[in-house]
């Protein structure tokens, strides 16, 4: 089955999403190879966001919240990737992993919490493998922290 999307950025709108779009947008301009839309709960923040960054204005914008299942099943199928930034993920990514794993949706977040992974794996390791998901955490988690610390260093 073919895909609307091959990268939905959830959480678009806050601090991390937000600079996850300013990449997407540097290396894809107009969409150039890959097909991307922006995720997150609230229609006008996406759009504002989408407008601050200068994104073209048919940028898709999908309206998500990990709280709601079924919305979670229209996001994961219509991309072949959902990368997240809404986080701590122990609150607002069990369902996410879960609904990307039955899927066959592969799911990138940038997590800090192992705990939380392990609880994943134990989890969803069955329904992902099944699927063809690949379920990355962590992905650029380390570099984040050099940026934060470096960020921190500066002076003012």
């Amino acid at each position: 089955m073919s895909k609307p999307y091959d990268i939905v950025v959830f959480g678009a709108t806050g601090f991390t999403g937000r600079l996850v779009v300013e990449v997407l947008l540097q290396r894809y301009p107009n969409g150039n190879g890959v097909r991307w839309a922006m995720g997150g709960r609230n229609a006008e923040k996406l759009a504002a966001v989408r407008d601050e960054l200068g994104a073209p204005a048919d940028t898709p914008l999908l309206v998500t919240d990990s709280a709601d299942p079924a919305s979670l099943k229209v996001l994961t199928d219509s991309t072949r990737l959902v990368l997240t930034t809404v986080g701590p993920y122990s609150l607002y990514g069990s369902e996410l992993v879960a609904a990307c794993a039955a899927s066959g949706t592969d799911y990138v977040d940038l997590c800090g919490e192992p705990l939380w992974m392990r609880q994943m794996i134990d989890a969803h390791e069955a329904a992902a493998k099944a699927s063809g998901a690949r379920i990355v955490f962590s992905c650029g988690l380390t570099r984040f922290l050099l940026i934060l610390a470096c960020s921190c260093c500066k002076p003012r």
